[in-house]
């Protein structure tokens, strides 16, 4: 089996069945995981931010470092790659609170928002999720099966 690492602001998608796409250190970052059981083709993304500001020019710079354009593209790579929205699952992992106790900057809350407000102007429904807290996880998808584990920093191991 190979491992492919996410990285941070990144996405993968693949449908070679011995791949584990895999990403690290999700505090306030969205991991969104997709799997289409039909065309048996997985994709996960690792999230930084909610919402890219156009008029500064960051959607350009890195447009998957954010919620609200990085989403998008990773449904429509998994498009190029033979998946169809009807079939796609989804698990939502990450958006903790981080650092901040007085909710100032929550980030992961505010990411998690973000995603949802997409999801809800597209009509699709969060299937699986694992959000919020104040824990850093790792998220594992098996192409072969659309298996979502996540380990979460206390060691603790979650399929979703």
């Amino acid at each position: 089996m190979a491992k492919i690492i996410v990285d941070i602001a990144g996405i993968e998608v693949s449908r070679n069945p011995s791949d584990i796409l895999v990403t690290y250190a999700l505090g306030s970052c969205l991991g969104v995981a997709l799997y289409d059981p039909v065309a048996r083709v997985g994709g996960l993304g690792h999230f930084m931010l909610p919402e890219s500001n156009v008029e500064n020019g960051s959607t350009t710079m890195n447009p998957l470092k954010y919620v609200n354009s990085g989403v998008p593209i990773l449904y429509k790579t998994m498009y190029k790659y033979g998946a169809r929205k009807e079939n796609i699952q989804n698990a939502i992992i990450g958006g903790s609170k981080i650092m901040y106790d007085n909710g100032f900057f929550d980030i992961g809350r505010k990411n998690y928002a973000a995603l949802r407000k997409i999801f809800w102007k597209n009509n699709i429904l969060i299937n699986k999720k694992h959000v919020g807290g104040n824990v850093n996880r790792t998220v594992q998808l098996e192409v072969a099966t659309g298996e979502v584990t996540v380990r979460l920093s206390t060691g603790e191991k979650i399929r979703l």
